[in-house]
């Protein structure tokens, strides 16, 4: 079967084409269906499939192989018939500003630091780079001004098919060796690459570059991007968020940092405040136990780290276990149990009998499945002399 006449390479923003139906096969429910010419981009280089209407039907995927682009669509389609495709633009035209987005970045990695473009992936959100070597925070801000300074220039973008001896003498991004036709998109004094995806005619229409996250990752660095369309939405639903929180702080959009900074001082002071009113509550409940070998005491919405100063407060009292519980039947309980004597021993015999879970050093921590009578049964009986 002759190599499918890829329209998607001819015209990038060709979204309506006819073709005719070369052969539909039903396909785990679905079909795959061959044209003599597609305008549908098959999933490939790190670019997913178009998406889209192919004679009534939905396309579901695209993929090539063999040179033949194969359409999984929803419904049978007669071969020899022709039909009318429609690609999704708006997907289409996204993943050439994110696939041309990359490349920007990919060139200007190379050239300053000499690293490789290892992995590249547009994925439904954001688009993952993967970089051969380290990048600072400092670095990745400078990278990502470089990228949008060559937006704004409005660079060509260019694709050719060199003779193997001008791709010989052509030095060109590529994560594997390559022979035979080789595609070459080229973005003017920025990028040369070996590529089979799509992507826009000018920089100018990538619109804008934004690196929302940069980590280490496997020895180098990992990027997470937004281009164009995407960048502008994130734009939009963060300035909307800022708004929403500028007006629940009473604080200008560009002064919301400053305010949460202050409301952070303030619950810390108010914590630190909290606390030792706790603690002075705590010495007084110990104090009321005082002359008790040990203690088991219940209280009401203590933190994980309220039940620790409280249990210190009980063993400081008491010479034996002490156990302090924050909960209710409903929800579970939170525990603390500290003391003399084998405190892991009487806690792992706690997690079996309550269905709990949780340790530590000292002081044991964690948390209970069961009522307070099944506490107060399993205590009584572990706190009694012969227990």
């Amino acid at each position: 079967m002759p190599n499918t006449r890829k329209l998607y390479y001819e015209d990038v923003f060709c979204t309506q084409f006819c073709a005719a139906v070369l052969s539909c096969t039903p396909q785990n429910g679905d079909f795959a269906v061959t044209l003599d010419a597609t305008a549908f981009y098959p999933e490939g280089g790190g670019q997913p499939a178009d998406r889209g209407a192919l004679g009534g039907a939905r396309v579901l995927d695209v993929h090539e192989k063999d040179g033949e682009i194969i359409h999984t669509v929803t419904a049978p389609l007669r071969v020899g018939e022709v039909v009318q495709g429609d690609v999704d633009r708006l997907r289409r035209f996204d993943h050439m500003q994110q696939h041309t987005g990359e490349h920007l970045l990919s060139g200007i990695v190379r050239e300053q630091f000499s690293y490789e473009n290892v992995g590249f992936r547009i994925g439904e959100r954001e688009v993952t780079v993967d970089f051969s070597g380290p990048l600072t925070a400092a670095e990745v801000e400078e990278l990502e001004r470089a990228a949008n300074w060559a937006v704004w220039q409005d660079l060509p973008v260019t694709v050719s098919w060199p003779d193997a001896e001008a791709l010989a003498q052509l030095s060109y991004r590529s994560k594997k060796e390559l022979s035979g036709a080789v595609r070459i998109v080229t973005i003017e004094n920025t990028d040369v690459c070996a590529c089979c995806g799509t992507h826009v005619p000018r920089t100018g229409q990538v619109g804008s570059v934004k690196i929302i996250s940069a980590q280490s990752y496997k020895g180098g660095t990992r990027l997470s991007l937004l281009c164009g369309r995407r960048a502008f939405a994130d734009y939009c639903a963060k300035f909307e968020k800022n708004r929403a929180v500028s007006a629940m702080l009473s604080a200008k959009p560009d002064e919301t940092a400053q305010a949460v900074e202050r409301l952070l001082r303030e619950n810390e002071a108010l914590r630190a405040e909290k606390a030792a009113r706790e603690n002075r509550l705590f010495a007084l409940r110990a104090q009321s136990l005082a002359g008790a070998r040990n203690a088991l005491v219940f209280e009401d919405a203590l933190s994980p780290d309220g039940l620790r100063r409280l249990c210190i407060a009980l063993c400081a009292a008491c010479p034996g276990a002490a156990a302090a519980f924050s909960g209710s039947d409903a929800e579970g309980w939170r525990y603390a149990v500290g003391g003399t004597g084998d405190v892991h021993a009487l806690c792992k015999k706690m997690n079996e009998a309550l269905n709990g879970r949780g340790g530590g050093k000292e002081i044991q921590q964690g948390t209970a499945a069961c009522t307070r009578a099944q506490i107060e049964a399993f205590f009584a009986a572990a706190f009694a002399p012969n227990g």
